[in-house]
């Protein structure tokens, strides 16, 4: 029942292979680059960097404010 179900269809498959002499010389296969929002990994290491940065600042204060820590010279 299920054997000739595949031909059974109108519509060509999708998954037709395509001969080597169809396909240009040109396009070889590259390794894509992957980069992610468009930045190198440099880029990505300071946005990372400036984030850890402003989490520690912003951590510290919001200790001292609270009165968690009490820096020695006051």
């Amino acid at each position: 029942m299920l054997d000739d179900f595949r031909n059974t269809s109108e519509q060509p498959d999708y998954q037709e292979p395509v001969p080597p002499a169809a396909m240009p010389a040109y396009q070889e296969e590259k390794p894509a680059q992957s980069r992610f929002l468009g930045m190198t990994p440099f880029q990505r290491f300071i946005i990372v960097f400036l984030l850890f940065m402003l989490t520690c600042v912003l951590g510290s204060f919001c200790l001292l404010i609270t009165e968690k820590i009490i820096p020695p010279f006051f």
